[in-house]
């Protein structure tokens, strides 16, 4: 694991590395080199047990290519014609894992059998996807929401988002967090439909608070993550580079934000999905294995905080 991601991300690794025993993850759709290498690294660190669902020949072949024939693991072939995220989500509803992980399947084939109300997967009223993200010359991680699960979501919607954000940072021991409720600009226009909405959920909130948190909208990029700018600006927040989460307007001004730091920046960073009654974990299958690795350590730190040994 790179010195450097665990430093960054030291304290989630620390969580997830106390656990009594190891969290079993079902993998939906293993034959995927970069998630299968970095469920096996998180197993080397003693903290997952592998479940590998999928391709019995293509995960056999890659566990071999990757050395990691001695390692312990439990493999559930599924053949072509079943349903591979529903194979996973049936081991663990028969409570045989205990984290959820996407493999080799598009986000939408992923998401559409978890939404099932069958499957009794949701605990919150939405899912949402969080991104821990080490964003370079910003002192704490932070957290954007959602990247992936809500494409257009309502003022109601993105106001759960921000709840779930917020319990995500309490169980990782970040308590009373600063979010921010990115737009475009800071100031309120009707002629840019993100500002007013930021403008109506920070008013929700101090009318009725939605999550433990205090929360600042809308505001742009440069003064989440720089107190220069605000300086610059004259915009008077004490929160502006202090910022612990940051609640994205729609999916694609999240992907983009993500996927353009990802691969133009190169910021470390690893992503789950709030609001399930179980820590699922989620990456993009272009990730790195140590951002998989993380997304994993995450699952880990999230059932440590919830009492699971």
């Amino acid at each position: 694991m790179n010195e450097v991601f665990e430093k960054q991300f030291g304290f989630i690794l620390e969580k997830a590395m106390s656990l009594k025993n190891p969290i079993r993850v079902a993998v939906a759709g293993a034959d995927v080199e970069n998630i299968l290498q970095g469920t096996f690294e998180a197993a080397k660190k003693g903290f997952v047990f592998p479940v590998l669902v999928g391709n019995e020949e293509k995960i056999k072949a890659m566990i071999e290519q990757f050395h990691y024939t001695d390692c312990d693991y439990q493999l559930c072939p599924v053949s072509e014609d079943e349903n591979v995220v529903q194979y996973a989500i049936d081991i663990v509803q028969s409570g045989h894992a205990d984290v959820l992980m996407r493999g080799n399947t598009p986000t939408r084939d992923f998401l559409m059998p978890i939404l099932h109300k069958g499957n009794k997967l949701l605990e919150k009223e939405i899912l949402s996807h969080v991104v821990l993200m080490k964003v370079p010359d910003y002192e704490k991680l932070l957290c954007l929401s959602d990247v992936s699960v809500l494409i257009h979501p309502s003022i109601q919607k993105r106001e759960q988002v921000i709840a779930n954000m917020v319990e995500l940072l309490e169980l990782l021991g970040i308590k009373h967090p600063n979010i921010a409720v990115l737009s475009l600009v800071e100031k309120p226009s009707f002629h840019m439909k993100d500002t007013v909405e930021a403008q109506t959920i920070v008013r929700d909130h101090n009318a009725e608070p939605i999550a433990n948190c205090n929360l600042v909208g809308p505001i742009t990029w440069d003064l989440i993550v720089s107190k220069e700018a605000a300086r610059l600006k004259n915009y008077d927040c004490p929160y502006c580079g202090e910022f612990d989460g940051i609640c994205v307007p729609d999916v694609m001004a999240g992907n983009i934000l993500m996927k353009a730091l990802s691969m133009a920046a190169h910021i470390n960073s690893c992503g789950v999905i709030t609001g399930a009654k179980i820590p699922i974990a989620i990456t993009s299958r272009s990730n790195s294995v140590e951002q998989n690795f993380l997304s994993l350590a995450t699952c880990g730190a999230i059932l440590k905080a919830k009492g699971r040994e």
